[in-house]
């Protein structure tokens, strides 16, 4: 599993095995505004944060509308 795969989904729906191969990497979820209504969509992958902030940049984003953490293994 790559991480730009990821981009986009939700990890609470993401099948047991993809959740497994996705444990530790690292995402970013745009943070709840009631103005935005954001879900908690992935819109950044990768093996640091730094890489989250990365790809954010690149898109125009701003990392400081973001959350960052790590995947969970789902046990």
């Amino acid at each position: 599993m790559t991480p730009e795969s990821l981009l986009g989904r939700f990890v609470e729906s993401m099948p047991l095995p993809e959740r497994l191969a996705a444990a530790g990497l690292w995402v970013a979820y745009e943070i709840y505004t009631p103005e935005n209504m954001a879900l908690r969509r992935i819109e950044a992958a990768g093996r640091t944060h730094t890489d989250c902030i990365t790809q954010l940049q690149s898109r125009g984003l701003d990392p400081a509308r973001f959350e960052y953490t790590t995947i969970p293994a789902p046990y």
